[in-house]
């Protein structure tokens, strides 16, 4: 039964917020990937400056025709072909993820029980590790192309061959395969958020609220399925993560080509990132128990937070580079390696331990550790990595995600966009944590709290 509008507990700033992120992120998605193409923040190709003496109906006619016009955020507009296709590449690439999600060999894993009591699990395909290798081999030498050869007779003739995929059309169409990714994420948010209100479906606590506004960008429905295909866990992983990588790549396929090289920072930014996206999917089963699949339905928050705003955003760095490399000395590269994997170190180390914790208290690795045992049963970790911070692994994340930062060098702020929107992202995460563990657990989590003080970096805050 879902809660009356009125004292519904909204979150994002109720309709009004979620509203105005749903038209704010996608511009500053666009905005982003312009400015990593000049290297810093410019305005003078956005905004309507003509007309800032107008008013009313007249101001929003020529805003609404500047934006129609506008490169920045609706690039290729003027071109039909282009948008055509890279809309068709783009739900080419989902459908191939998808094809490779439903044939590769997987492993079957239960998810948490679902929030309705009857103790159900669902099923999962458990095989993002093997689709990451089989894009990287198809992208490598599996590409198909035809190609013109002429006999012994001087006859033309075509043949298919297989190759490398042709990575720098990527860097070529970075924005508009940007803008056509949020207009086809938007759609699929409509058809989830109309498919859930079909009978028999567990929807969301948190997006049931009755507005509709409101529950579409916090999504409805739970677990949306096409039988055993589970969009959210697919999403989560799939399409954007992988995606992001394959960007990250096709940037530097881009400064070869222009340079004849590959700098030390493009290479790092390469590294650090694709060690990432490899840890999430060599991991997967480890997402099944996070407040997305666990709580969060699945609407326009995380359909455009995983198809367009992972993969445009998170490959800004190396975007940046491709035209702005600062050619960072050896040195300075090694110091930033340093940082990354301190956070990596942090990240993982506190991550296993809690998912070996999870899997049984009593295993070797983890039978020292100490625990608040509360009322509901859940032991709730107080030494090893956990008795330092509560949200540990979030520090770690943003330590790492600073080292991507710092490879683009200190001349331009546009590619710490990340370590920015990061904190912010963690900080807003952690006090919905808080919010949550404080409703399921009652007063233990504030022992809890007593016991384990720090939120994000040990004797800090």
């Amino acid at each position: 039964m879902k809660k009356s509008s009125c004292n519904f507990d909204y979150e994002f700033g109720g309709p009004i917020g979620a509203l105005g992120t749903m038209i704010f992120l996608p511009l500053v998605t666009l905005l982003l990937t312009y400015w990593a193409s000049i290297g810093s923040l410019e305005f003078n190709h956005i905004l309507p400056v003509e007309t800032s003496c107008s008013s009313g109906a007249g101001f929003l006619s020529i805003f609404i025709s500047k934006l129609k016009d506008s490169s920045v955020l609706c690039p290729s507009c003027s071109d039909s072909p282009v948008i055509i296709s890279c809309a068709c590449v783009i739900v080419a690439w989902f459908l191939f993820q998808v094809l490779l999600e439903r044939i590769l060999p997987c492993e079957i894993v239960l998810g948490a029980p679902l929030p309705d009591g009857s103790k159900k699990r669902l099923s999962y395909r458990i095989n993002g590790h093997l689709a990451f290798w089989v894009t990287l081999l198809v992208l490598d030498i599996g590409w198909p192309k035809w190609t013109e050869i002429s006999d012994e007779s001087g006859n033309i003739q075509q043949i298919l061959v297989f190759g490398r995929a042709p990575m720098t059309w990527l860097y070529d169409n970075y924005s508009t395969l940007a803008f056509v990714t949020i207009i086809l994420s938007t759609l699929l948010s409509a058809y989830l958020y109309m498919k859930s209100f079909g009978t028999g479906l567990l929807l969301a606590v948190g997006g049931n609220s009755g507005n509709h506004v409101y529950d579409f960008f916090m999504g409805r429905e739970l677990n949306p399925r096409w039988g055993g295909f589970d969009w959210k866990e697919f999403c989560e992983l799939r399409p954007g993560l992988i995606g992001w990588m394959i960007l990250n790549l096709a940037m530097m396929s881009k400064q070869y080509e222009r340079l004849g090289y590959v700098t030390g920072s493009m290479i790092l930014i390469n590294i650090f990132q694709g060690l990432y996206v490899w840890d999430a999917l060599y991991q997967e089963r480890a997402i099944l128990t996070t407040m997305d699949i666990t709580t969060d339905g699945f609407g326009f928050m995380l359909v455009f937070g995983d198809l367009a705003w992972v993969p445009f955003t998170y490959s800004l760095q190396s975007r940046y580079l491709v035209d702005h490399d600062p050619h960072l000395q050896w040195p300075v590269l090694a110091c930033i390696v340093g940082v990354n994997c301190l956070g990596y170190l942090v990240f993982r180390g506190a991550n296993g331990q809690k998912d070996a914790f999870r899997r049984n208290p009593n295993a070797a690795e983890v039978s020292h550790l100490t625990y608040l045992q509360t009322k509901r049963g859940t032991k709730l970790l107080t030494s090893g990595w956990w008795g330092m911070a509560r949200k540990i692994n979030y520090t770690g994340d943003w330590i790492m995600g600073l080292s991507w930062c710092m490879v683009c060098g200190f001349e331009s702020i546009v590619p710490y966009y990340y370590a920015i929107y990061f904190a912010i992202l963690l900080i807003h995460r952690s006090i919905r944590d808080d919010h949550m563990c404080k409703d399921k657990y009652g007063d233990d989590w504030d022992k809890y709290k007593s016991l384990v003080p720090y939120r994000f970096f040990p004797g800090v805050v």
